[in-house]
C-alpha cells in the first residue's frame, strides 16, 4: 500500500508541476471573462497541459485503487501530508519559489498531524 502512496503523490506532484510550467509559457491569467476564451485557447495548444492531463488521469486511476484499498480519511490525509512536503520542495529547487519560515512551520505542523491520523486504530 505505501508503494501506491507514494506513486499517487509522486505523480501529483509531477502533474502540478507539469501545470505550472504550462503557466509560464502562457503568461499572466486573464482579468477579464472577456479575456478567458482567448487564454483558454493559448492552453488548449500547450504540450504542457496535455501532459499534466495525462499524469492526472493516471492519478486517478491509482486512487481509484487506493480508495478501495484504504479508509479514505487515512488515504488522503497520509497523500496529503506528502504531497505537501513534496510540492513545496520541488516548486523551490525547479522554479525557485520559496516559502516563509511560517508557511514551512504550518507543514511540519500538518505532517505531524497526518503522521497521528495514519497510525490510530479504530
Amino acid at each position: 500500500m505505501k508503494t501506491l502512496f507514494v506513486a499517487f503523490t509522486v505523480n501529483a506532484v509531477l502533474s502540478q508541476l507539469l501545470l505550472r510550467r504550462a503557466t509560464l509559457d502562457l503568461g499572466r491569467p486573464p482579468t477579464s471573462v472577456a479575456a478567458l476564451p482567448h487564454f483558454m485557447g493559448q492552453a488548449a495548444l500547450s504540450p504542457w497541459i496535455y501532459a499534466a492531463l495525462i499524469l492526472q488521469v493516471f492519478g486517478y486511476v491509482l486512487w481509484l485503487v487506493i480508495v478501495a484499498r484504504e479508509k479514505l480519511g487515512v488515504a488522503t490525509a497520509t497523500i496529503g501530508a506528502g504531497f505537501y512536503v513534496l510540492m513545496a520542495l520541488t516548486a523551490w529547487l525547479i522554479y525557485g519559489e520559496t516559502l516563509s519560515p511560517l508557511q514551512w512551520t504550518g507543514i511540519v505542523l500538518i505532517t505531524c498531524g497526518v503522521a497521528c491520523v495514519s497510525q490510530g486504530q479504530v
